[in-house]
C-alpha cells in the first residue's frame, strides 16, 4: 500500500524531528498518493526536464493561451494574497485550498494547452500544497517561502509563454527553475521546525479581509478596444459640445428642436459617464500586492512589520493604476527599510517591537487620496539639509519650511543612507515616485514628526480623461478651472481688500486673510480688468492655503475632455493640459496648485 507506506515514513520522520534536531535527514523519496478528484496524472521524468529551446506546440490556439494567460495571472494575485493569509494565521484552512484549486486549474488548462513544463511545475506545487491541506505538515517560514517562491515562478514561467506568443515561440526556461523543482520534491519540514522563532520576526504581511461577493457575470475585453471607445465618446462630448454652443443654435427660434438637442446631449453624458465606469478598477489588486512587498522587505531588513489597509474598494483610473504602481513600490520599500526602526531601538524608546505601515485610500474633493504612515522615527530635517547642501541642492535652510525641505528628498540621486543595498540607497527611488505623480497631475505632500512616524499623501485625479470644470474668461483668453478645486466666487467690496508689505494684495474673506493672484499677469494676458472691483474672485485651494484667482468673467460650468498639449507645447507651467471648447477653441486647464506655486511670494503669508 503506497499510501500507507509514505505515511508511515513522514511519521518515523517527525518521530526523529522530535527528539533530536542536531542529525541531518535526507528526505527519502516517497510515492505520491493519486488524488481520485485529478483528471488527469502528469509523468514525471526523473529530474526536472528543461524547456530551453522548446516551443509552442504548432497547433496552438492563440485565442485560447491568451484566455489562460489572463485567467492564469488573476489565480497568482489570489493565491499570492492567500498564502499571506495564512502565514498571518496557519490555521486558515480556506487559504490553503484557495491556493491548491489556482494551481490545479492552472495544470489542468497548460496540460491542454501543451504546456507540459508549466503543468508539470504546478503538479510539484501542487504536491506541496496537498501536504500543508492534509495537515501532513506546517505552514512555517522555509514552507512559506518555497510556497510564495513557487507563486514567483508560476508568474515567470507564464511570462516566458507571453514572450514567446510575441517572438518566435520559442520557450526559455527562468532562472532558478530546477533548483526550484528539487527544492520541492525534496522539501523537508524539519526546517520550518527549527525555524519557529524565525516565523515571530515577520508578522503578517497581515491581513488581507476577503470579501465574498456574488457572482457576475462578466466578458472580457481587450484593454485597447476599451481606450478606442472611450476616446470616441470624448469625441462625441466634443461634438455634442460644439453643435450646443453654435451660435445659429442660440438664435434659433425652433424650441422642439432645442429641446431635442438638450435631450441628445442628457443621453451622451450618460454614456460618457458609463464608459469611464467601465475602466474604473479598485484598489485592492494594487494594495494586495504591495502586502507581498512589505513581507519580503521586512523579511530582508529583519524586521517585525504590520501591514495593514483601507479603502482597497476605492476606484480608480485603470491607466492611473498602471503609472501608480512603481511610486508606491518604493514609498512602501522606503518606508520598511528606512521608516520603520530596528526592533531593540524601537524597543529602548518605549515602541512595540514591531513596526505599523498602514495604507489607505478615500475621496477627497473629487480626488483620490492615497496615505502611506509608518510609526518609525521620522524625517530627520537636519540630516536632509546638510545632504543637500553637500549635493548642492540648497545653500541653507533659512526661511525653508519643514514641508519645502521634506520634499528635497525626491531629488534625483538623493539619499541621507549611510550604506548602499540591494534595496534602497541609491536615491533613485523617490525620484521615480516624483517623476510618475508629475505624468497624472498627482501630488505628495509629507508630515512627519521625529519618534513618532512619517505621512505620505498622495493626491490623485479621478480620470485623466474628463474634467469637470469652470470654463472662465482672462481678457481675450479662456480657462478651465477644475471644478472640484473651486470653493466659491464674488465680486469683492472695497472693505475686503488690503495690500500687505512684502506679501502683495490680499482679501479679507469671513475672516480668512488670502491673497489674490492675478491671472492676467501671471500668463502675460493683455486686455483684461485691472481693477479687482470690477472683477471676480474665484476661491481655490485647500486648507489654509486657498488663494483668490482674479479673473473678468465666469462664462458657466463645462465638462471637457483633458488632450495633453502635446510634444511641440511640452510641459507648460500652471496648466495640466487643453480642451476643445463649445465654438471648437482651445482653452487651456488651470492646475491650481502649480499656478499657486507661479505667485510663491504672495503665499508665504498663508502657508
Amino acid at each position: 500500500n503506497a499510501p500507507a507506506v509514505a505515511e508511515n515514513s513522514r511519521s518515523k520522520s517527525r518521530a526523529k524531528t522530535r527528539t533530536t534536531t542536531a542529525v541531518k535527514q535526507t528526505p527519502t523519496p516517497s510515492v505520491k498518493p493519486v488524488d481520485p478528484h485529478h483528471d488527469f496524472v502528469v509523468e514525471r521524468s526523473a529530474g526536472p526536464r528543461p524547456i530551453t529551446g522548446e516551443s509552442l506546440p504548432p497547433d496552438t490556439d492563440l485565442s485560447l493561451l491568451r484566455d489562460f494567460l489572463s485567467e492564469a495571472a488573476e489565480y497568482i494575485t489570489a493565491s499570492e494574497v492567500a498564502l499571506l493569509t495564512l502565514e498571518a494565521d496557519p490555521r486558515e484552512s480556506e487559504s490553503v485550498n484557495t491556493v491548491f484549486r489556482a494551481f490545479h486549474t492552472v495544470k489542468g488548462t497548460a496540460a491542454f494547452l501543451g504546456l507540459a513544463h508549466i503543468a508539470e511545475f504546478a503538479h510539484e506545487a501542487e504536491s506541496l500544497l496537498m501536504r500543508l491541506r492534509d495537515r501532513q505538515i506546517n505552514y512555517g517560514p522555509a514552507c512559506a517561502d518555497l510556497a510564495l517562491r513557487s507563486v514567483d515562478m508560476l508568474k515567470a514561467l507564464l511570462g516566458a509563454v507571453e514572450d514567446a506568443v510575441v517572438g518566435d515561440g520559442a520557450l526559455l526556461q527562468p532562472a532558478g527553475y530546477p533548483a526550484l523543482m528539487i527544492a520541492l520534491d525534496g522539501y523537508n519540514p524539519v526546517a520550518d521546525v527549527l525555524g519557529t522563532e524565525l516565523a515571530a520576526t515577520v508578522d503578517a504581511a497581515p491581513r488581507v479581509a476577503r470579501v465574498e461577493s456574488p457572482a457576475e457575470a462578466t466578458i472580457r475585453v481587450r484593454t485597447d478596444r476599451l481606450d478606442r471607445l472611450i476616446n470616441m465618446v470624448g469625441e462625441l462630448v466634443i461634438a455634442q459640445t460644439m453643435i450646443a454652443g453654435d451660435p445659429h443654435m442660440a438664435n434659433s427660434l425652433a424650441p422642439d428642436l432645442t429641446r431635442k438637442l438638450t435631450h441628445a446631449g442628457k443621453i451622451v453624458r450618460e454614456l460618457q459617464e458609463l464608459s469611464m465606469s467601465m475602466r474604473m478598477v479598485p484598489m485592492r489588486a494594487t494594495f494586495q500586492k504591495l502586502a507581498r512587498v512589505v513581507r519580503d522587505t521586512a523579511s530582508k531588513v529583519g524586521k517585525p512589520v504590520q501591514f495593514t489597509t483601507d479603502g482597497e474598494d476605492v476606484e480608480i483610473d485603470r491607466n492611473l493604476v498602471d503609472i501608480l504602481a512603481d511610486p508606491l513600490v518604493h514609498m512602501v520599500r522606503n518606508a520598511v527599510d528606512h521608516g520603520i526602526e530596528q526592533s531593540d531601538d524601537r524597543h529602548r524608546v518605549g515602541k512595540s517591537r514591531t513596526g505599523s505601515v498602514r495604507l489607505s485610500a478615500y475621496h477627497s474633493s473629487g480626488n483620490v487620496v492615497v496615505d502611506l504612515i509608518d510609526d518609525g522615527a521620522g524625517l530627520h530635517r537636519d540630516r536632509i539639509v546638510n545632504k543637500a547642501i553637500e549635493n548642492g541642492l540648497i545653500e541653507s535652510d533659512r526661511g525653508m519650511t519643514d514641508n519645502e525641505v521634506f520634499n528635497l528628498i525626491f531629488a534625483p540621486g538623493f539619499s541621507t543612507a549611510e550604506k548602499v543595498t540591494d534595496i534602497s540607497g541609491r536615491g533613485v527611488g523617490l525620484d521615480v515616485v516624483r517623476r510618475n505623480l508629475e505624468l497624472i497631475r498627482g501630488r505628495l505632500e509629507i508630515t512627519s514628526t521625529p519618534g513618532a512616524g512619517t505621512t505620505f499623501s498622495l493626491r490623485l485625479p479621478l480620470t485623466l480623461a474628463v474634467t469637470d470644470g469652470m470654463l472662465v474668461r482672462v481678457g481675450a483668453e479662456r480657462f478651465v478651472i477644475p471644478l472640484t478645486q473651486i470653493h466659491m466666487s464674488f465680486r469683492p467690496e472695497p472693505a475686503m481688500l488690503s495690500t500687505v508689505v512684502g506679501q502683495g494684495e490680499m482679501v479679507l474673506l469671513r475672516g480668512t486673510l488670502m491673497p489674490i493672484v492675478r491671472l492676467h499677469r501671471t500668463f502675460g494676458v493683455r486686455g483684461a480688468i485691472e481693477n479687482p472691483l470690477a472683477a471676480l474672485l474665484v476661491i481655490v485651494g485647500e486648507g489654509a492655503q486657498r488663494t483668490a484667482l482674479m479673473v473678468d468673467e465666469l462664462l458657466g460650468q463645462q465638462q471637457v475632455v483633458a488632450k495633453p498639449l502635446g510634444d511641440a507645447l511640452g510641459r507648460v507651467p500652471g496648466f495640466s493640459g487643453g480642451a476643445i471648447l463649445g465654438d471648437g477653441r482651445v482653452g487651456l486647464i488651470l492646475d491650481v496648485r502649480e499656478t499657486m506655486s507661479l505667485t510663491t511670494p504672495l503665499l508665504k503669508l498663508a502657508s
